[in-house]
């Protein structure tokens, strides 16, 4: 059975904001070794949307190794979305969740594959 494992950046103290640092080459490297271990992630609509940028630099890359990896793992990894309001997640890998986070949890974690990862709670 597989695991369902958080993936948030969080400081020590419990605070969650990704604008509140820069994220850095090491900190690219650290989340592309961590999804290299995931077989899907799980995001709220409002995360998914902030992740799309990876989407885009998945196609377009920089030049830039740490973020082009790192785009290239996140374009790889197949997501479920749970939304009420969006429609159609525009990519490749992104399907949204056909049941409630319960059951699709429950149905993930039987299927056979690598573990879960919830990318955020929102």
């Amino acid at each position: 059975m597989r695991k369902v494992i958080a993936a948030i950046n969080m400081a020590l103290d419990g605070y969650c904001d990704h604008t509140a640092v820069v994220a850095d080459e090491e900190l690219h490297q650290y989340y592309s070794e961590l999804l290299e271990k995931a077989g899907v992630l799980l995001y709220g609509r409002v995360t998914y949307q902030l992740m799309e940028f990876w989407k885009d630099l998945a196609l377009n890359p920089s030049g830039q190794k740490d973020l082009d990896d790192f785009a290239r793992i996140m374009d790889k990894v197949p997501k479920v979305v749970f939304s009420r309001t969006l429609k159609d997640p525009d990519w490749h890998r992104a399907r949204l969740a056909g049941s409630s986070i319960e059951e699709t949890v429950k149905s993930l974690r039987l299927e056979s594959g690598k573990d879960i990862y919830v990318g955020s709670p929102v």
